[in-house]
């Protein structure tokens, strides 16, 4: 192997950690600026109605929180909440079951 070979793979890897090095810094910049614009949307549609816009309020049933629309009337549950107020809370292996049960 000559010398000038060596220098020139060398300078190839170096070239190759340097471009992936830009790469990540790169990956992490649009991933900070998908979770700001997340954020925002999250901040300008929190407690909005996806009905009619206007905005939600919470109200108590079978001491569940649920969130109503007084202009709509829209009523919206959160993951879960139709199990407590119900009072049929599912656990994961029910809901496994009910999908391999053959409805009768």
């Amino acid at each position: 192997m000559s010398p000038l070979k060596s220098s020139n793979q060398e300078e190839e890897y170096f070239a190759r950690q340097e471009a992936l090095k830009l790469r990540r810094l790169m990956v992490k910049a649009r991933e900070e600026m998908a979770d700001e614009e997340k954020k925002r949307l999250k901040e300008l549609h929190w407690m909005s109605c996806p009905k009619c816009g206007m905005k939600l309020s919470t109200i108590q049933i079978n001491k569940v929180e649920v969130d109503k629309c007084f202009s709509c009337g829209g009523m919206f549950l959160d993951d879960g909440e139709l199990e407590k107020i119900s009072g049929r809370e599912r656990n994961f292996f029910d809901s496994m079951r009910s999908v391999f049960e053959d409805e009768k």
